[in-house]
């Protein structure tokens, strides 16, 4: 939201981006209150500003979660796949959250192809792993995204993934998003019994 907003008023950006995280802060609060199980916050600009992000944005993510005891998710994108192309195989700002007490942090895999082993950086927290690619209206097999799944797993055990799509489905028509959904869905269980007859074999 600073990167959004004109400042005419703060005397920094960092000032203004405190501000902020005591409102969403008061806002996350009232979701829980309210009964939501999970709250997400999405920050395309760490990535976008990673100077800026370990300068005050890691500050102000964790003002945004003081005191908050529910389950929280980051996600940090490239952009929607409709609107950004070329996105990079690698997070120039990840490892700088595992010091923040978010839970989650919800990542880009599919479009990027991500080098996964940024992912062993973020220590113990749960990863949403980001397995559909927005940018094109081609429907993964199940066998894409159970591949895509594992490229992660030799740096996030398999207990701590969550599969999602990457950043922009709402620029799919309703079929497509539904076909992807559904492989992401087939190509969870394909990599899931794949890794129970490797772990059976190993033992």
């Amino acid at each position: 939201m600073t990167k959004l907003a004109q400042n005419d008023y703060y005397a920094s950006d960092a000032e203004l981006a405190m501000d902020y995280a005591a409102a969403v802060n008061d806002e996350m609060r009232d979701l829980f209150a309210a009964g939501a199980d999970v709250v997400q916050i999405d920050e395309p600009y760490l990535q976008a500003h990673p100077a800026d992000a370990r300068s005050y944005g890691v500050a102000a993510l964790q003002r945004a979660l003081d005191r908050i005891t529910g389950t929280t998710v980051v996600h940090v994108c490239f952009g929607y796949g409709a609107m950004v192309k070329g996105k990079p195989a690698r997070y120039d700002f990840l490892s700088e959250l595992a010091g923040t007490t978010v839970q989650q942090v919800s990542v880009e895999t599919a479009q990027s192809a991500l080098d996964c082993s940024a992912l062993a950086d973020l220590g113990g927290k749960t990863v949403v792993l980001g397995v559909l690619d927005l940018s094109t209206s081609d429907v993964e097999s199940p066998e894409v995204v159970a591949d895509r799944i594992r490229r992660a797993l030799p740096y996030v055990a398999a207990e701590r993934l969550v599969v999602a799509p990457d950043c922009g489905m709402k620029y799919l028509t309703r079929d497509v998003a539904f076909a992807k959904l559904a492989a992401m869905v087939q190509g969870a269980g394909l990599s899931a019994r794949r890794t129970a007859v490797e772990r059976a074999r190993g033992a």
